[in-house]
């Protein structure tokens, strides 16, 4: 990794804390940001990590410490404050308007400072939004298109296109490769190391350990809400990066499908899906057994991200699903709750949780039928089996009236499960069930997963994440262009054998 070009600091924080009712978010920490550097920053979720990337966006103002721009203390009172100081946080969740073209997205900043009376001629709007998409070499892109009809990384390179345009000197990327394919991400580090060559220094925010050590020039790791250690990337290993940041050796996990109890022939299938065919599927067939954990993997554009909304009923499909040998109606996700399905999503913000709800209404909202009386909610019920959840898979909570968008990635995933295994399922399916959350958590989730198999619900594990099959599945079926491509057991669930088979034909 090349050494960031300047020494000096454009941004520090120095001494800041942030409490919350109950809960101490950042704990006098003190980090330094270069000129023209890429700096990760990383930790467990509830490290921290968000609390101080609201601070620099100005969003919330901290509570002790300062906040020195080129040396200079500054008050970030609000995000227009950050981005007059240079400094432009692009989230997680992209702020921007999938009905307008990309050349307003890319503008609006600048369309927001005229008056209301003036107007900004559309044949210039056009012209600094192409300049500012051929920076990042996205110059062929229309900047007429919709935004909504973008991809996930085109959306993202649009946002970042909007930050360069007020010629921001800091910008903030928040887990921007959570949600793209291997091509994109390489898109993306291109873009990241182009504009760390123009002198931009790029704050990091991630998860995935191989990618900051990649592309990062320095790292600082967070826990607790301290600051653990700045650590310039010279021979860095991912094993050096988990320990700094679980203050634990987590050990080198075992492959779930070598350890497994070998099953006898003939052993009934809990869920049993029978040429099945939906929008980016096509004759997909296969079985799950109680207390298996099946695995599904493939490419972005094999139909695998389509299986769960499609077994769940919440698309068109057709072809036999049954469970218990009961079957299965499509279309009708209250029929396949009631059967005993449960679905958790990939999109835990958006259709997982209900983030302005607390953790026990989060956690009996899937089961309501249970938890009323004559029409009211008994909320002394409601209560004990939130705590039972809340304690059964550890989730770091304050009080169960905490409302869920307030808890870190891996506490909410862990309410969401929550309100799944409430509704007692013979067979649980989730999509993506860590994306976005840190190691520590990860490790926490494989672990529930495997007891509440253990105990004989079948799961379908669908991920993009090809080191979570291996270590977790039992069985891995791999889609290619809608259709199974390969079923791995025992020794056979390996990269290799997976990505040959998404990727050939």
């Amino acid at each position: 990794m090349t050494a960031a070009p300047s020494l000096a600091n454009i941004v520090e924080i120095a001494g800041v804390t942030k409490r919350f009712p109950g809960v101490l978010a950042l704990d006098r920490i003190s980090v330094g940001f270069r000129a023209g550097e890429v700096h990760a920053v990383i930790g467990e979720n509830g490290a921290g990590k968000s609390t101080l990337m609201n601070i620099l966006a100005g969003d919330l103002r901290p509570d002790g410490g300062k906040l020195l721009v080129d040396g200079q203390e500054v008050k970030l009172s609000s995000p227009l404050d950050s981005r007059a100081h240079g400094i432009t946080v692009v989230y997680q969740e992209l702020a921007l308007c999938p009905t307008m073209s990309v050349a307003e997205n890319i503008m609006m900043s600048d369309m927001a400072a005229r008056s209301a009376v003036s107007l900004l001629p559309r044949d210039m709007m056009r012209r600094k939004a192409r300049a500012a998409l051929t920076r990042l070499g996205m110059g062929g892109l229309d900047p007429d298109t919709k935004v909504g009809r973008l991809s996930v990384a085109e959306m993202q390179l649009v946002e970042i296109a909007g930050a360069i345009r007020q010629n921001a000197r800091v910008l903030v990327l928040d887990e921007p490769n959570s949600a793209l394919s291997k091509r994109e991400s390489e898109r993306l580090f291109e873009v990241v190391r182009q504009l760390r060559a123009e002198g931009v220094t790029v704050i990091y925010v991630s998860h995935h350990l191989r990618e900051v050590l990649d592309i990062a020039d320095r790292v600082t790791v967070m826990r607790d809400g301290r600051t653990i250690v700045t650590m310039d990337n010279e021979g860095l290993s991912e094993d050096q990066l988990i320990r700094a940041m679980v203050g634990r050796d987590l050990g080198a996990a075992l492959q779930w499908s070598l350890q497994a109890e070998p099953r006898p022939e003939g052993d009934d299938a809990v869920l049993k899906v029978e040429n099945l065919e939906a929008a980016g599927l096509e004759d997909v067939s296969f079985s799950v057994r109680a207390g298996e954990i099946l695995g599904i993997g493939g490419l972005p554009d094999s139909g695998k991200d389509a299986l769960g909304d499609a077994l769940f009923g919440l698309c068109a499909r057709r072809g036999k699903v049954t469970i218990d040998g009961k079957d299965l109606r499509g279309a009708d996700p209250l029929a396949a709750i009631r059967l005993g399905m449960s679905f958790v999503p990939a999109d835990r913000r958006g259709s997982g949780g209900l983030l302005r709800m607390s953790v026990a209404d989060n956690v009996v909202s899937a089961s309501l039928p249970r938890f009323s009386l004559a029409g009211f909610v008994r909320r002394g019920a409601v209560k004990r089996e939130a705590r039972a959840q809340v304690a059964r898979l550890d989730a770091r909570i304050s009080h169960l009236g905490q409302k869920l968008g307030t808890l870190s990635g891996g506490n909410q995933q862990k309410i969401i499960l929550g309100r799944s295994l409430v509704t007692n399922p013979r067979v649980l399916v989730l999509h993506e069930p860590t994306r976005g959350i840190d190691v520590g958590a990860k490790a926490e989730i494989y672990s529930i997963l495997r007891g509440i198999a253990g105990e004989g619900m079948a799961i379908v594990m669908i991920s993009s994440e090809i080191p979570e099959l291996i270590m977790n599945a039992e069985r891995v079926l791999v889609l290619r262009d809608g259709r199974v491509s390969g079923d791995l057991t025992g020794q056979a669930i390996n990269e290799t054998a997976i990505l040959a088979r998404a990727m050939t034909s």
